[in-house]
């Protein structure tokens, strides 16, 4: 058995075969420095594959033992270090035993010869050999035409076995196969076998692409050029990231907690999108709504804290007074600490604006330890965007209550409706409507999104609603909130919370140190009481602001960067001018057919004015000031009222006869309604007609029945507010409104004097200033009064 010594170097993912001339790129230090012995000593190297190409450097039992002695045709370096060989495969041989060398492997191999037995069996195995070779490259356009033209000219049939097996799209482990066999006809028939199996494959390869072919649309051919498309991204560095969307939107949905009804749903949406061709228009709809489904908080809630005491102190930091929906919102809070689960309560804050709603919404969440999140509900008329819209519509998205707990991003929120007296409806639908289920403790917990499709549970939010006025709400609406009535601030109020809120929140936003500007008690009600009317304190709010941007335009103007500045109430007229309201609106003495009433309105209560004059005529009554039906009708009560206590007045029983009689309220471009002025113009009315003056310092409200019975009104907090601003010492007040008295600040209650009465005839006594000795009412008989208007028939009532 001869054998040599030859430097060896494993291969990876190749096998080199006789005749066959390969380019290798060499970077191993060991393969480089068997390749330099060869070229050096011009002698064969020995290539052989390596079992396993991850290993970089593999040991003998590694490699395997049959491979190709080969000659190094040319060596070319490269400027990274590693070289480019070119070799020619010459014969096969074996490894005998391995050698060792410092620098390279080398190995004593020995020559294996082919055993060619020329039968007629060999004869038909190398004919089919090439037949199918051909049919082979055919298919493949990878083997070049000149392969084909020098294999038909090769006569030795080993050498035409390697050539053919060099060229074929085998796998390393099949290739060594062939190169380990020596027999020439088992060599040839395990190529054949290789070479029939790899025709199939192409046959089947080309059998699918010409039917993918045949159906291919204009949306597939959009699906491959996209898909090109983020391949050219990808190369030049514009999605490098390469992440599958599907797949980050598959373990979204594996991790996010879902409801099963959900988790089905969005798994299912998931498959058609997989399936669906990127740049069709369904594909973002279904992707938008995977998102949205995502997006939504299902269980993921805030931990919040439970403490009584601090919750209390955060929200008399944030807020003065309003003690009704604090103790309302620390009931909620003791009953959760002591149930698990409790429906989120719904309530509904109604006042004029100004006075904190909104805020103390902010407040609420702050006290709870929630997320805050606030829709304003004002000019909404869309039954849509509280619902959202269905996705079969363009364009469609879910509505905003949904919208809002994607913003929250909890499933227990303190959700602010503001303005929900502000909402509108037209031929798209009433959003009001749409509210109830949202607003129903015992329905929004399968609240169902037109968009979404899906029951999404509301019961855990605390919603806080906020309105100026009950009469823009519809009743069913009103019926499923607790209604808290937040009424305006007093004086005092509006001293304290300009102390400890509003004028340090504007220092700070105008670049004033606490110590720069001091406001003394008598400027802050100087600007309360002639600078600004309203119930709440915005108006109040800018004042201040406008004070702050003087002072800083005088710091400057005078250079005086640390100047101190004191503002008392006669500095208020230098920095605001010309006062805009008349401190007071009390009348300074007592007057003929003048009487003041009481109103309430959206933005707070208000003094009004009632005049009347008599004029020679013919029995018309002229009710001007812009009233409405309500207000009118109550001018007719009165005066009916008025006319049958004519004879007990001292009046002509046909008096209304000779005179025309005009009621006017002032202010007549603001429209006025409601039924509380009744007692206020029939006082009017009597003191015109008997020319008795009306106390200036007393006011009065009271809705009037034809019999004279004083009924009850609404608002008796806003007009007694009302009352002590307008300088007015007593007031008049039905007396069925005594038990809303309670609910009036105790400052207010001890400034007035409140009188409470059940008929006109003893506010008439109270409110007339008579002369000295005299009554108002006479004494006449009641035959005498219902006399003339007595049916014959009928007893005359005594």
């Amino acid at each position: 058995m001869n054998t040599s010594l030859y430097p060896l170097m494993s291969l990876r993912d190749i096998v080199v075969f006789p005749h066959m001339v390969a380019p290798l790129v060499v970077g191993r230090s060991k393969s480089i420095h068997a390749l330099e012995d060869a070229m050096e000593k011009r002698t064969e190297i020995f290539l052989v594959a390596q079992q396993d190409s991850r290993i970089d450097d593999p040991e003998e039992s590694e490699i395997y033992r049959v491979g190709t002695l080969a000659v190094v045709m040319q060596l070319l370096r490269l400027p990274d270090g590693t070289i480019k060989a070119l070799v020619e495969g010459k014969r096969r041989a074996e490894v005998v035993s391995f050698l060792p060398h410092e620098q390279f492997m080398q190995a004593e191999v020995r020559i294996r010869e082919n055993s060619d037995e020329n039968t007629s069996e060999s004869v038909v195995f190398v004919r089919q050999l090439l037949e199918k070779f051909q049919e082979f490259a055919g298919l493949n356009r990878k083997i070049p035409r000149e392969v084909l033209k020098s294999i038909k000219t090769i006569e030795d049939n080993g050498k035409l076995v390697d050539v053919v097996s060099a060229h074929l799209p085998l796998q390393s482990g099949e290739k060594q196969t062939i190169l380990e066999i020596d027999s020439l006809p088992q060599r040839i028939e395990k190529l054949l076998e290789y070479i029939n199996r790899e025709l199939e494959l192409a046959e089947l390869e080309k059998d699918i692409n010409a039917r993918v072919k045949k159906r291919m649309t204009k949306t597939q051919r959009n699906y491959f050029l996209g898909e090109k498309v983020k391949e050219i991204q990808t190369e030049i560095g514009q999605n490098e990231d390469g992440l599958d969307e599907i797949g980050e939107l598959e373990e979204s949905i594996k991790k996010k907690k879902l409801p099963a009804l959900a988790r089905d749903l969005a798994a299912k949406e998931l498959k058609k999108l997989r399936n669906m061709p990127p740049m069709s228009a369904e594909t973002t709809v279904v992707r938008n709504y995977i998102d949205c489904i995502l997006a939504l908080p299902w269980k993921k809630k805030s931990r919040g804290h439970l403490d009584i005491n601090k919750a209390e102190k955060i929200l008399n930091e944030d807020h003065y007074g309003l003690e009704k929906p604090k103790e309302r919102i620390l009931e909620y809070l003791a009953v959760q600490a002591q149930v698990k689960k409790l429906h989120g309560p719904i309530l509904c804050l109604v006042g004029p604006p100004g006075v904190g709603k909104t805020s103390i919404s902010r407040s609420v969440a702050r006290a709870m330890g929630r997320k805050f999140v606030r829709l304003s509900l004002g000019g909404v008329r869309d039954e849509a965007e509280i619902r959202g819209h269905r996705r079969t519509y363009v364009g469609a998205m879910p509505g905003k209550i949904i919208q809002s707990m994607q913003r929250a991003g909890v499933a227990n929120p303190v959700f602010c409706l503001d303005e929900v007296d502000k909402m509108s409806t037209d031929f798209r639908g009433d959003p009001s409507s749409a509210l109830l289920e949202v607003l129903d403790p015992e329905q929004n917990n399968t609240f169902n999104d037109h968009y979404l499709d899906l029951d999404y549970d509301l019961s855990e939010v605390f919603f806080i609603t906020t309105a100026n006025n009950l009469e823009g709400i519809p009743l069913p609406l009103q019926d499923r909130m607790e209604i808290i009535r937040l009424n305006g601030y007093t004086e005092d109020e509006k001293k304290n919370i300009a102390e400890g809120y509003l004028i340090p929140k504007q220092l700070k936003a105008n670049g004033f140190k606490p110590e720069d500007i001091k406001m003394t008690d008598g400027g802050v009600l100087e600007i309360i009481r002639r600078y600004t009317r309203e119930a709440g304190v915005r108006s109040f709010e800018r004042t201040i602001a406008s004070i702050c941007r003087k002072v800083a335009r005088d710091r400057l103007k005078r250079k005086t960067p640390d100047k101190k500045y004191k503002i008392t109430a006669q500095s208020v007229l230098k920095y605001l001018g010309t006062p805009t309201y008349r401190y007071g609106l009390a009348e300074e003495r007592d007057k003929v057919g003048l009487t003041t009433g009481l109103a309430w309105t959206s933005v707070g209560g208000e003094l009004l004015q009632i005049e009347a004059a008599l004029m020679p005529g013919t029995g018309k009554m002229i009710v001007t000031g812009k009233l409405g039906d309500v207000m009118q009708e109550s001018a007719q009560a009165a005066l009916t009222y008025v006319r049958s206590r004519a004879m007990l007045l001292g009046m002509d029983p046909d008096f209304y006869q000779k005179v025309d009689i005009h009621v006017h309220v002032p202010e007549g471009a603001i429209p006025k309604d409601g039924p509380s002025a009744g007692i206020t113009i029939a006082t009017t009315l009597v003191s015109a007609i008997l020319k008795l003056p009306v106390r200036h310092e007393l006011a009065m409200t009271g809705e009037i029945t034809l019999r004279g019975r004083v009924l009850p009104i609404g608002g008796l907090t806003e007009k007694l507010l009302a009352a002590k601003r307008g300088n007015i010492r007593e007031v008049i007040i039905p007396k069925e409104n005594e038990r809303n008295l309670a609910d009036v600040p105790l400052k207010i209650r001890k400034s007035l004097v409140i009188h409470c009465m059940e008929n006109v005839d003893e506010v008439l006594e109270k409110a007339l200033v008579v002369k000295e000795g005299e009554t108002l009412f006479k004494d006449a008989s009641l035959s005498t009064v219902y006399g003339d208007f007595t049916v014959s028939s009928h007893n005359t009532p005594h």
